[in-house]
C-alpha cells in the first residue's frame, strides 16, 4: 500500500461522516473502506452484547453508518438487518434510551431505503409496542406502522401485507386469552403479573391499530371486525372496552400514546397557576383553549349516542354465535363486573340483536332485574332493551318485560318523569313487536294522556297512536279513533312471525338498477369487466365446466307472451308487469356476475346503515298491512327517546352570550343615529349640544350654573362682550 493510499485510511478511519458521503458518490471505489468498518462493527457487536455499556456511543455510530451505505453492499450487508432486528427483540429492555432509539430509527430507514421489506419491519415493530416505556419512541412506532400500512395500501389494495398484518394482530390477542378474567369491580381488581401485562397491552395495542386503520379507511373488511370482535371476549376488561367502544361507534375509548385514557387537561391546575403566577396573556390564552378541548369532550359524552358502526356490525362472522359469546360473557361475570361494563355489553348485544334479528331469549330474563327506576344509568338500559326487540322477539318472552316496566315505573308513586320514561320504553318496545302487550295493561296505560305533565301526555298519546295504527282490536271502541272505528271488523292483525308479504326476486336489485342508470349514462361497458373480486379462496380457470356451441343450439330464450300461451302459461297482465319490470328485465337479460352481487352488497349496506343513523325520534312509520309494522333493524335510540320532551334547562353564560351575538348578526352597531345621516362625514353631537338639552332640574347643582350665579360684575361683562363679537 502506498503512502497516500495509508493515509487515506487513516483519515476516514476517524472521520465516518465523510467516508459515508464518499461511498455514496463511489461505492466500488471505495469498497476496502467500507469493509474494514464493517469488520470493526462485528467485533463491536460481540464486545457490546457482553459489556454494553462500555461501547454504546461506538456502536451507535457504527449502526448509522452502515445502516445510510447497506443499499450500496447489499451482499455484504445481507445479514445486518436481521441482526439489529433480534438484537432489539431479544434484548429491549436493557439497553439504553438513546441505543433504542438508534436501532429503530435505523431499522425504519432500512425499510426505506427498500433494503428490508414492510413485513419484516412490522415483525419487529409489533412486540416493540408493548415493550418501550418512552412515550415518544412509542409514538413514533405507531405512527410508522400506521404510515407503512396505509402507503402500502394508498394505490390498491396490498392484500399480502394486510393477511400478514392482520395475522400479527391475531397473535396478538391470541397469546392473553388462556388468562383468567378478573373483572374490574371493587376488591376484584387486582394488578396482573408481567407477563399478563404485556399481553393486555399487546392485545389492547392490536385494538387500537385494528380500530385506527378502520377509521382512517385503509381496511374495511370482515377480518378487522373478527379482530376488534375477540377482543370483546378477552379476559381483561380494558380490552374488552376498547372493542365495545368500536362497534357502539362511541369517542370514549381515546387513548393516549402511553395506553391509558386521555382525560384532557386540568382546568382546575391551570387556574391555580393562573392566580399565583405573574398574568400574562399567553396563560389567558391557554385556559381558553383548555376548556374548549374539556368542553367538547364533555359534549361527545352527552351527544346522542345512537350513532353505532353499523357498518362493522353488518359484517360480523357468525353473529348468533357472537352474540351468545356476549351474553354467556355477561352472565358468567355478572359479580366482578362495574355497572358501566355491563351496560356497554348490553348496548352492543342489544344492537347486535336488532341489527340481525337475532333471539338471544336469555338477555330478557337477565335483564328484568335491572328495570327499576332507582337503578343507575336505567335510561340506557331501557334503550339496550328497545332496541333489542324486532319483529322475530317472541311475545311471550317480552310479556314479563312489559309488565315489570308497568310496576316499576308507571303508578302514582313515583315522578312524572319516571312515568314518561316508562311508557316511551314500552312504546319502543311495542313499536318493534306489536303482540307484546295486553289489552287490560294497555287500557290502563292509555289513561295517563289526560295527566296534567306534558312528558306523561305526549308518552300515553304516542302509545295510543300506535296501536290505532297496528292493533287497533286491543283498545276499547271509543279510543280507536275515526279511521279504526270505521274499518272492517272482519279484519284482523297478521299473527306473529308472518311476514306481510313473500320475498320476490333478488332483494335489492333496484338498487344496482339505480346504480347502472347514474353510471352509464351514455356509455356502455363491458359486461365482464370486474369479474374477478378479492375473496379469501384462490379459484382457478379449472373450476369452470366448458358447455359446447352445440348444446347451446337446443336453448330457446323468448320473451313472448304469445308463446309464453302456446306452451299452457298464462299470459301476464300489464298491471302485474309494471311495478317490477324494471328488476326483471336486469335479472332476465343480464348475467350477474361476482363483482355485481360485491356492489349490490355494498348499495345495500350503505342503504342500512343511511336508514338506520336517522333514527326513529320525530319519525311516523306507516303499517304496511293492517296490524304489522316493518321495524328497521336496529333503529338507533338514544336516552332522550326514552326520556321524551323535558322542559328546557337554564342555558349558562357561555350559551346566553353566544344567543347573544347570534341575534346581532346582520345589525349595525348600536348607538345614536343622531346627525349622522344628515352630515357629509358621520358624527354624533357635541358636548355643548348635549348640555343645551338637559332639563332645568339636571343642571341647576352644576357648577357651570352655579358659577354664574357667584360671578362678578366685571365677569359678567366680559361674557356679554365675548357673546356680542360671537
Amino acid at each position: 500500500m502506498t503512502k497516500g493510499h495509508s493515509t487515506r485510511g487513516a483519515l476516514l478511519a476517524a472521520n465516518l461522516p465523510q467516508i459515508q458521503n464518499l461511498i455514496k458518490r463511489d461505492p466500488a471505489g471505495y469498497r476496502d473502506e467500507f469493509l474494514q468498518q464493517w469488520n470493526h462493527y462485528q467485533s463491536v457487536m460481540l464486545i457490546f452484547e457482553q459489556r454494553p455499556d462500555e461501547h454504546a456511543e461506538k456502536f451507535r455510530e457504527l449502526v448509522n453508518f452502515i445502516a445510510q451505505v447497506a443499499q450500496c453492499y447489499p451482499d455484504e450487508t445481507v445479514e445486518f438487518p436481521s441482526q439489529i432486528a433480534s438484537l432489539l427483540l431479544r434484548s429491549f429492555s436493557t439497553l439504553a434510551p438513546d441505543t433504542r432509539k438508534t436501532l429503530v430509527q435505523n431499522l425504519v430507514m432500512l425499510r426505506n431505503k427498500a433494503v428490508i421489506s414492510s413485513i419484516e419491519l412490522l415483525q419487529t415493530l409489533f412486540p416493540l409496542l408493548a415493550k418501550t416505556t418512552s412515550t415518544p419512541l412509542r409514538s413514533f412506532i405507531r405512527r410508522t406502522i400506521l404510515l407503512d400500512i396505509r402507503t402500502a395500501n394508498q394505490r390498491s389494495r396490498n392484500h399480502k401485507l394486510n393477511r400478514a398484518v392482520q395475522a400479527m394482530l391475531f397473535g396478538m390477542l391470541e397469546r392473553g386469552m388462556g388468562s383468567e378474567m378478573i373483572g374490574d369491580k371493587g376488591k376484584l381488581r387486582e394488578r396482573p403479573e408481567d407477563a399478563s401485562r404485556q399481553a393486555m397491552d399487546e392485545a389492547m395495542w392490536a385494538i387500537a391499530l385494528a380500530k385506527e386503520l378502520w377509521k382512517k379507511g385503509v381496511w374495511n373488511d370482515e377480518k378487522t371486525v373478527s379482530i376488534v370482535a375477540l377482543g370483546c371476549i378477552h379476559p381483561s376488561t380494558k380490552v374488552q372496552k376498547a372493542a365495545y367502544y368500536f362497534f357502539l361507534g362511541s369517542e370514549e375509548d381515546e387513548v393516549d400514546s402511553s395506553g391509558e385514557e386521555d382525560e384532557g387537561p386540568d382546568i382546575k391546575q391551570l387556574k391555580h397557576q393562573r392566580l399565583v403566577k405573574k398574568k400574562t396573556r399567553g396563560d389567558d390564552r391557554k385556559i381558553a383553549k383548555a376548556m374548549k378541548v374539556v368542553k367538547k369532550k364533555i359534549k361527545s359524552k352527552t351527544d346522542d349516542k345512537s350513532n353505532a358502526n353499523f357498518s362493522a356490525v353488518q359484517l360480523i362472522r357468525d353473529p348468533q354465535t357472537f352474540a351468545e359469546k356476549l351474553y354467556d360473557h355477561l352472565q358468567r361475570y355478572d359479580k366482578r363486573l362495574s355497572l358501566d361494563h355491563k351496560v356497554l355489553i348490553m348496548q352492543l348485544l342489544s344492537r347486535i340483536m336488532g341489527y340481525h334479528k337475532l333471539c338471544v331469549l336469555a338477555f330478557y330474563g337477565y335483564i328484568i332485574k335491572y328495570l327499576t327506576y332507582h337503578q343507575l344509568r336505567v335510561t340506557v338500559i331501557l334503550v339496550s332493551l328497545a332496541q333489542s326487540v324486532h319483529e322475530l322477539t317472541p311475545p311471550d318472552v317480552l310479556l314479563p318485560v312489559i309488565r315489570k316496566i308497568a310496576q316499576e315505573f308507571i303508578h302514582p308513586g313515583v315522578g312524572p318523569e319516571v312515568i314518561a320514561a316508562g311508557l316511551n320504553a314500552i312504546r319502543e318496545v311495542c313499536k318493534r313487536q306489536p303482540w307484546s302487550m295486553e289489552d287490560d295493561l294497555l287500557g290502563d296505560l292509555v289513561e295517563y294522556r289526560k295527566s296534567r305533565d306534558k312528558g306523561v301526555m305526549v308518552a300515553a298519546r304516542g302509545l295510543l297512536q300506535l296501536y290505532r295504527e297496528v292493533n287497533p282490536g286491543l283498545l276499547k271502541r271509543r279510543e280507536r279513533g275515526k279511521v279504526a272505528s270505521m274499518a272492517d271488523s272482519s279484519v284482523t292483525p297478521l299473527p306473529y312471525g308472518h311476514a306481510p308479504k313473500p320475498a320476490e326476486g333478488i332483494d335489492g336489485l333496484e338498487l344496482l338498477q339505480a346504480q347502472d342508470e347514474q353510471s352509464l349514462v351514455g356509455e356502455e361497458r363491458d359486461e365482464w369487466e370486474g369479474w374477478d373480486v378479492e375473496s379469501d379462496t384462490d379459484t382457478s380457470s379449472s373450476d369452470w365446466i366448458a358447455v359446447s356451441s352445440e348444446d347451446d343450439a337446443d336453448i330457446v330464450i323468448s320473451d313472448s307472451e304469445d308463446e309464453t300461451m302456446d306452451a299452457g302459461m298464462p299470459a301476464r297482465t300489464g298491471t302485474d308487469t309494471a311495478p317490477k319490470q324494471t328488476t326483471e328485465n336486469l335479472a332476465t337479460t343480464k348475467i350477474l356476475t361476482p363483482a355485481d352481487f360485491a356492489l349490490l352488497n355494498k348499495l345495500k349496506s350503505e342503504r342500512s346503515a343511511s336508514d338506520m343513523t336517522k333514527g326513529s325520534r320525530g319519525t311516523k312509520r306507516k303499517p304496511s298491512a293492517i296490524g304489522h309494522v316493518e321495524s328497521e333493524p336496529g333503529t338507533g335510540l338514544s336516552e332522550a327517546d326514552i326520556m321524551g320532551p323535558r322542559k328546557r334547562a337554564k342555558a349558562d353564560y357561555e350559551e346566553r352570550m353566544a344567543s347573544i351575538q347570534e341575534g346581532r348578526e346582520g345589525r349595525e352597531k348600536f348607538g345614536s343615529k343622531k346627525g349622522k345621516k344628515s352630515k357629509e362625514v358621520p358624527s354624533s353631537t357635541t358636548n355643548r349640544q348635549k348640555a343645551r338639552n338637559k332639563p332645568i332640574m339636571m343642571i341647576l347643582s352644576s357648577q357651570a350654573v352655579r358659577g354664574k350665579k357667584r360671578a362678578s360684575l366685571r365677569e359678567k361683562q366680559q361674557r356679554l362682550r365675548k357673546n356680542k363679537r360671537g
